[in-house]
Formats: C-alpha cells, sequence, structure tokens
C-alpha cells in the first residue's frame, strides 16, 4: 500500500476562523509553538484544534533549550524540556521539533522580495546581514559571544543523552530542524547542522527512533544538495517534512512558490513515497 502523507500547517493567529480554513483545505494536523510550562493551555488549545476535526501532532519553535545549546544551564531549561515531554505524552502530541542554532533562529534579512506576479517572500543575503551586525556592534559597543562546533556538538550530545530517555518513556519523537540558513558561522557562533554528513552524525549520537529529522527541504535546497537522492539516503530518519523550496544557496537566497523553484517536488514527493514515509508534511514560509 502506498503510504499516506500527512498535510500539516502553522496557523498564525491560531483561531477559528484559521482552523476552519485550514480544515477545508485538507490540513489534518497543526503545529503550535512551545506553550509554555503549564498543562492547561496546552489542552485548550488541543481542545479548539479538535474542535475543527484537526489534530494537534506537533509542537516547533520557541522551545526553552537556549542554555542547553550555550552548555550554561543551570538545570532549569532541562527541566523545562522534560516537563514538556510529559505534557505532549499527557496530551497525546508525538513530534517535537527543534533546532540547534545558538543566539539565533532562523534569520532573514528582507521580508518583501518580490516573487511571481509581485507576491511578496522572505530572503537572506549573508553581506546584509553582516553589515548589520556590524553596525548594530558598533552602536551598542558589545562584542558577539563566540562557540566552536565541537562544544556545540559536545552540548547537543550532553542534551540529547538526558532527553532521549525521557522522550522514549513518553514516546516523543524529537525532530531536529536544519540550521537555516545553513552556514558555518553566524553571529560569530558555529553551526553545526548544516550539511548531510553532520544529520548523519546526528544520528550516530543515539540508534533510539526517537531521535530523527526534520526534513526542511528549503534549507536543504540552500545547501546545494540533491533533494531525492537526499530523501532516500536518509530514509527512516525522515518523522517531520516542511515542504518549501528556495532559489540560491546559503550565502544569499530567496523563498519560492512550491510550483516555482529549482527543486523538482514530484520527484520528492515520489522519495517520500519510496522510503514509505506517513507523517506530517507542512508547506511552510509559503509568500
Amino acid at each position: 500500500p502506498v503510504p499516506l502523507m500527512r498535510l500539516a500547517s502553522v496557523l498564525t493567529p491560531l483561531n477559528d476562523h484559521h482552523l476552519a480554513l485550514a480544515a477545508q483545505c485538507g490540513v489534518e494536523e497543526i503545529t503550535v509553538r512551545y506553550p509554555g510550562p503549564e498543562l492547561a493551555p496546552l489542552r485548550q488549545t488541543k481542545a479548539q484544534i479538535e474542535r475543527h476535526g484537526l489534530k494537534l501532532g506537533i509542537i516547533e519553535g520557541y522551545l526553552p533549550i537556549e542554555k542547553l545549546k550555550l552548555g550554561k544551564d543551570d538545570g532549569t531549561d532541562m527541566a523545562a524540556m522534560k516537563r514538556l515531554l510529559q505534557h505532549m505524552h499527557e496530551a497525546k502530541i508525538p513530534l517535537l521539533c527543534y533546532n540547534f542554532m545558538a543566539g539565533t533562529d532562523w534569520v532573514r534579512t528582507k521580508l518583501d522580495a518580490k516573487e511571481r506576479g509581485g507576491a511578496l517572500v522572505t530572503a537572506f543575503d549573508l553581506k546584509e546581514a553582516e553589515k548589520a551586525m556590524s553596525l548594530s556592534a558598533t552602536a551598542n559597543q558589545i562584542g558577539s559571544e563566540t562557540i566552536t562546533a565541537e562544544t556545540l556538538w559536545t552540548n547537543l550530545e550532553r542534551m540529547l543523552t538526558e532527553l532521549l530517555p525521557v522522550a522514549e518513556k513518553y514516546g516523543v519523537t524529537m525532530v531536529m530542524h536544519p540550521d537555516d540558513p545553513p552556514l558555518a558561522e553566524f553571529a560569530g557562533k558555529a553551526r553545526i547542522m548544516n550539511s548531510v554528513e553532520k544529520f548523519e552524525r546526528l544520528m550516530r549520537i543515539s540508534a533510539s527512533k526517537h531521535n530523527a529529522i526534520c526534513f526542511c527541504q528549503g534549507t536543504f535546497a540552500a545547501m546545494g544538495v540533491d533533494i531525492p537522492a537526499t530523501i532516500r539516503r536518509f530514509g527512516s530518519h525522515i518523522r517531520y517534512v516542511h515542504f518549501r523550496d528556495v532559489l540560491g544557496r546559503a550565502e544569499a537566497f530567496a523563498e519560492t512558490f512550491h510550483d516555482n523553484g529549482p527543486t523538482d517536488m514530484v520527484a520528492a514527493m515520489r522519495a517520500y513515497r519510496d522510503i514509505g514515509f506517513s507523517g506530517p508534511m507542512r508547506p511552510d514560509h509559503v509568500p
């Protein structure tokens, strides 16, 4: 039998109007941001989503792990993450999407680049970013704290060694999102989730099925990899997909409509089918 991928989406803002539209469009699962340390708001959001016949399937973004990335946690971030995994178990939410970009999340330098028909998309240009950071540092007379790649790997392994057994206990799969943009370093800090080989190193940290990949197509496209071949290479490690595309490379790129970028999206879909992917697929960063 052909595996069935499930259409997922983030809704901004998350309200009944947008939930109704999502249900009409065939969306099955909703992704939400970190709900905070209490269980009650998560239960309320879950109930609201389910009233529209949809499922709360993924928590992604704004997680309390910044101190864990930097190796400066006093125990509060680790405790917050373990509490989140327990709450996800209680609310029956199976996927937790995280990243390991220290000091920033995903970055863009332009929010109104032009796509087809004048549609507005986000774009990134490293030269513009460096210029802005230089001006900011000059204005504030402050330096940027640095961190090396090997320190990040040490911190990541330490975090996963403690969190993955908890994720296994509670039936939650942790999926790593690549660095966006996938540069070797940014803002003085190294980046480590920026190539196919680095993701294979991540998978070697633990053979647990709860240690998995969020395959963000746009970010892997910015790495310059063959998307269908990479999907097949990662295979069952892919548990969540951000189905999007970009034109350009890591140092300078812009988002595209799904039918107007360089990636053969149909070939990508065939690759997901071939590896038996049946998880949620989110068409994200759309114009």
